[in-house]
């Protein structure tokens, strides 16, 4: 015969922690019914009270996941008092790990939410900096935190990947002279773009070993060093025209010219 066990999970946060944790442990035992009952945001004593209330009443067994001591304590102390099955999913793992780390736990309810969300605003953020990469599409420029300019090679690419580590939103134009641009980047204030420029020489170098990595003669017009500067010259103009801030990424590492980024972004008061 089956047995029916109500099983109550409460949290001061929203749950899924103790829900978890719950179910991976009923796994272990077959041939009863389980109803789970979810019980989040139980954050003061009225809340607690009126559930051991109720699990009082169905005879529930409740598991719970409650940070903030003293809150801990008067569950643990209603359950005991009232004969309620319960059991305190943390308490056991917050002592283990603070006689390890030598320091008290923070107690505060919904740290593994917060971290979700900083976790899925990076996803977005890489998302959105693959979606408008090297201008695929001039919409981006309105919707980004940032927009980088700068011809062909100048690291536009690797810098909004890892700008979008950091949660921030990049699109990125390239710049040809024979391209016009698009009329977003001068709707938008030139404080939220920035524009990348670079030595001749180093950028002619890159070019160089670009073309080899693709198999493609040394002679190409992509690499030329009058081409170069030509490009170089147009886009200077037009970041000057623009009025966006540029630096030079010659000889800067990716997290060298990020963090400059950021730091233009701070004292623009975007970031």
């Amino acid at each position: 015969m089956h047995n029916q066990i109500v099983i109550f999970i409460v949290s001061d946060s929203i749950g899924e922690t103790a829900e978890q944790v719950v179910r991976a442990v009923l796994g272990q035992f077959k041939g009863n019914d389980y109803v789970l009952k979810r019980y989040a945001f139980t954050d003061n004593e009225d809340k607690i009270f009126d559930v051991i209330d109720e699990a009082e009443k169905q005879n529930a067994v409740v598991a719970f996941t409650i940070v903030v001591p003293e809150l801990r304590n008067i569950m643990v102390d209603e359950c005991e008092s009232r004969g309620v099955i319960f059991n305190d999913i943390l308490s056991p793992l917050l002592g283990t790990f603070k006689k390890a780390i030598g320091s008290e736990p923070l107690n505060q309810p919904g740290t593994i939410r917060r971290l979700d969300d900083k976790y899925f605003k990076k996803v977005e953020a890489v998302e959105f900096a693959v979606k408008y990469d090297d201008g695929k599409d001039p919409r981006g420029i309105k919707k980004a935190d940032i927009v980088l300019i700068g011809v062909s090679r100048t690291s536009k690419t690797p810098l909004s990947m890892y700008l979008a580590h950091k949660n921030i939103k990049v699109a990125n134009i390239p710049l040809v002279p024979e391209v016009p641009v698009p009329d977003e980047l001068f709707e938008i204030s030139a404080k939220r773009i920035v524009g990348l420029i670079t030595e001749p020489e180093k950028l002619n170098a890159i070019r160089l070993e670009r073309l080899k990595s693709m198999g493609l003669s040394n002679g190409a017009i992509y690499a030329d060093m009058n081409r170069i500067m030509e490009e170089l010259e147009y886009a200077e103009k037009l970041m000057k025209k623009i009025g966006c801030p540029f630096i030079n990424v010659s000889n800067k590492a990716i997290e060298e010219s990020a963090n400059t980024i950021i730091q233009i972004m701070k004292e623009n008061n975007i970031y």
